[in-house]
């Protein structure tokens, strides 16, 4: 199995920012052009990127819609791309955007049915994204946290033919912790699918731990804050998973 870098390019009022733990109150503002960082990542070697439309998650509504219509025709490269996508048209409108795969989150808890009916007729542009805090599911912008657990969640979409899951935790998020590697790899276990890790990656060390567990299903690694605090450089990140895993990061 492949393991993939994805440079997050998270979108709040048009601007590419990150938040602390999900926490919107503790938003950091890195560039007010989004589209001039997706052409950075593209031009630093990205080979997809991972776009999340911060407004839509906590609101439903497609705020960053046109921002992300842009970035998607100013790089070459697929972008995986979600953010409060609850219905088939706002899915619709993603994929007509040119993003080639949708991330569903909140939808799995809300409206399962949906999610099924998405799976069943786009199978893999569909990703899952699970959200957990202390192991259980949070939604709706990470402002509610469920009683369900992540991996029992991630078990019942396999159910219904999810291939590929974006694993965050949160309380990882934006804080350059590390990622929890025994979490990520509980759940690639539990689902014997993709599973692709978000939140804590500090470094180039961080990816190649990931990396190193890509035959047990652990496919790749949002990475966001270390890229833009300078902790992280792409190139070398990406120079380093081809050395020692044979991987060339995309």
């Amino acid at each position: 199995m492949s393991f993939i870098l994805y440079p997050a390019v998270d979108l709040r009022g048009g601007k590419c920012v990150r938040l602390y733990q999900g926490d919107y109150g503790a938003e950091t503002v890195y560039d007010e052009d989004p589209v001039g960082v997706a052409r950075k990542w593209r031009a630093a070697g990205a080979e997809w990127l991972h776009v999340v439309d911060l407004d839509a998650a906590r609101t439903g509504e497609p705020v960053n819609l046109p921002v992300i219509r842009e970035i998607a025709l100013s790089v070459d490269i697929p972008l995986q791309a979600g953010g409060g996508v609850r219905s088939m048209e706002r899915l619709e409108l993603l994929l007509s955007a040119g993003v080639q795969r949708v991330v569903l989150g909140s939808a799995a808890i809300d409206d399962p049915r949906f999610v099924r009916e998405a799976l069943a007729r786009y199978g893999d542009r569909i990703a899952l994204g699970i959200d957990a805090r202390n192991g259980r599911v949070a939604t709706h912008g990470w402002l509610e946290t469920t009683e369900v657990a992540a991996e029992d969640l991630a078990k019942e979409m396999v159910r219904h033919g999810a291939e590929t899951f974006i694993f965050t935790d949160i309380s990882r998020d934006g804080t350059l912790s590390g990622p929890n590697v025994e979490a990520i790899l509980s759940l690639a276990r539990a689902c014997g699918k993709r599973v692709i890790a978000s939140g804590g990656v500090r470094d180039t060390e961080d990816v190649l731990r990931l990396a190193r567990h890509a035959g047990e299903g652990v496919a790749g690694a949002v990475v966001g804050r270390a890229l833009y605090t300078g902790g992280l450089d792409l190139g070398e990140a990406m120079r380093r998973l081809t050395r020692e895993t044979g991987e060339e990061g995309r």
